[in-house]
């Protein structure tokens, strides 16, 4: 992930970790079982929305937390922050291009299976790209903000290790112009839930 880019995904991260006590409580004992923290880690495959033929892979991190003590349907919220580093298989055409993006938002949770997990999520943060300019040789990178729905699904696979996989739609608002650049994707990867109990 580009140097610019960590602070601020650091800075996103402790802010929504910074907000968590605000919902906690103590939880019932049907949801004990440790933190109510997924941490995960996956290989993601991109359209860039860059011109035909600009697929690239990267590598993608996530951190959730569960928010089990709201009332009602409320509970199956969580917050997420997701950071993509969009930077390998670069195509012949475009030697210097990368995506990075840090975002944070909710995501919520179906819960119905003991063994599946499908959810939605809504994220907003900042994108980063380097790319290639014979126009303007001096101006190869930009920062825009970022928004993004997704919809995912995870499997348990043993204990509290899951497999995840991930359907993610980015719109970057007004880049280069009035229009959006759409990059989207899969990601392929694993969870490990340090919470291990999901009766509601």
């Amino acid at each position: 992930m580009s140097q610019r880019l960590f602070p601020k995904l650091t800075m996103v991260i402790l802010s929504l970790a910074a907000a968590v006590p605000v919902f906690s409580q103590v939880a019932p004992a049907a949801t004990q079982g440790g933190l109510p923290i997924t941490v995960g880690v996956g290989l993601s495959d991109y359209d860039l929305d860059w011109g035909y033929g600009s697929r690239m892979v990267g590598i993608s991190v996530y951190f959730d937390w569960d928010l089990f003590n709201l009332p009602g349907p409320l509970r199956n919220l969580s917050i997420q922050a997701e950071g993509n580093d969009i930077s390998y298989g670069r195509p012949a055409r475009l030697p210097i291009m990368r995506q990075d993006t840090g975002m944070g938002g909710l995501k919520y949770t179906y819960r119905h299976y003991p063994n599946l997990l499908l959810y939605v999520k809504y994220m907003g943060g900042i994108g980063s790209i380097d790319f290639p300019n014979t126009s303007n040789p001096y101006y190869t990178h930009d920062t825009f903000a970022v928004w993004a729905p997704g919809v995912g699904v995870e499997y348990l696979i043993w204990r509290k290790l899951w497999v995840r996989g991930d359907y993610e739609y980015q719109v970057w608002n007004q880049a280069f112009g009035p229009r959006d650049l759409t990059p989207q994707g899969f990601t392929i990867g694993g969870s490990y839930h340090f919470r291990s109990t999901y009766a509601h």
